[in-house]
């Protein structure tokens, strides 16, 4: 009983740790493959916990390798976009303001259904309501109201409301998303002239650039505080 009692304590100790070291993310924010390795880990916890006749030793050994396997796929997707692509996927657009992209759905292997009840849970009930729906790459759905279904701000009352828009990513920790620029249809000169405006002079120097479809950017240097101001935007209509 005693042996039963000090090995539960070690093994959760060591899961606790683990657990830990992973970050602060629920379990629905977790990226497919946290999810596989948590699923795995919680497996591999039971067994010398309940089996005396298996060393303990051979429980922690597939534990901490779990854990490298899991900081080792971390360390890659924040050094490489491809990279956090394949391990986590990217977030799909459902709903734009052409309506409902059936062919993600179909690839997301979800129906109509699925869809509006995701959208009820958001207290959403109406496609009308929505500018846009993108299905995150934990499975979670957000949703970004058009503007007569937004919440009132400040601001609002004295300006004119204007359509919600989806800011996409240009620029991401140094790195240009060529695949955004494209669909944007924007190009390194457009990006080297905003960069300028806070002091960016290369890429690398750019924590992140956003833009979104009614020309308002978003743009932080690295050690600087970001700036967000609106441009004579001619790209892409919708994305």
């Amino acid at each position: 009983m005693i042996t039963l009692m000090i090995r539960g304590i070690i093994i959760y100790a060591i899961v606790f740790l683990i657990f830990r070291l992973m970050g602060k993310r629920q379990l629905g924010q977790l990226q497919p493959f946290e999810f596989v390795i948590t699923l795995i880990i919680a497996d591999l916890a039971t067994i010398p916990m309940a089996e005396i006749n298996i060393p303990i030793v051979h429980g922690i050994v597939p534990l901490v390798t779990i854990s490298i396997i899991h900081f080792l796929i971390g360390f890659l997707s924040r050094k490489s976009i491809k990279l956090r692509k394949m391990f986590n996927g990217k977030p799909i657009i459902v709903v734009s303001p052409n309506g409902v992209d059936y062919e993600e759905l179909k690839r997301l292997n979800m129906d109509f259904d699925d869809l509006t009840e995701a959208l009820r849970e958001n207290n959403y009930f109406s496609l009308d309501q929505i500018q846009y729906a993108i299905i995150e790459t934990n499975g979670q759905l957000t949703v970004l109201p058009n503007a007569e279904n937004s919440p009132l701000a400040y601001g609002d009352l004295k300006n004119k409301k204007e359509e919600s828009a989806l800011p996409i990513m240009l620029v991401c920790d140094g790195k240009k998303i060529k695949e955004n620029m494209e669909r944007a249809k924007v190009d390194d000169e457009f990006l080297f002239d905003n960069m300028k405006k806070v002091g960016a002079f290369k890429i690398k120097e750019v924590l992140i650039f956003t833009l979104d479809n009614n020309g308002k950017i978003y743009i932080q240097a690295r050690n600087k505080k970001y700036k967000s101001f609106k441009v004579n935007f001619k790209g892409g209509e919708n994305w």
